[in-house]
């Protein structure tokens, strides 16, 4: 995605103790995106939320310890629809939507550091 204009908007619902292999999902779904050179992922930690379970899960109840994590990835529509073919395999269960959306602002201030893993 080089300009800003219209993009999609990929999210993934999970939760905290969801693994791909031996690494947190939400760690493998960002770094795939960063493989396949996507505009951007950003994963989101919940303080609240329930899913199919409607178990809800919170940061308030001591016995939660899944709390609920949204991954995000930017790009357009095809890189989405490529990058969801790609990680499809690694989601067990869960929520996917993709969404039309316009974007404002693309580039600007240098990238974090080479190889920084993203904390989930």
């Amino acid at each position: 995605m080089d300009t800003p204009g219209e993009a999609a908007r990929l999210r993934i619902y999970l939760g905290d103790n969801d693994v791909f292999g031996d690494r947190p999902l939400c760690d493998a779904l960002v770094f795939k995106a960063r493989e396949m050179g996507l505009a951007g992922a950003t994963a989101l930690r919940g303080i609240m939320g329930f899913g199919q379970k409607t178990v809800p899960r919170s940061t308030e109840l001591i016995l939660s310890r899944d709390l609920p994590i949204v991954v995000e990835v930017v790009d357009s529509r095809d890189r989405i629809e490529q990058y969801y073919q790609a990680v499809e395999p690694m989601l067990r269960a869960g929520l996917a939507t993709i969404e039309t959306i316009t974007v404002l602002r693309h580039g600007g201030a240098s990238a974090g550091a080479e190889g920084t893993a993203p904390q989930c």
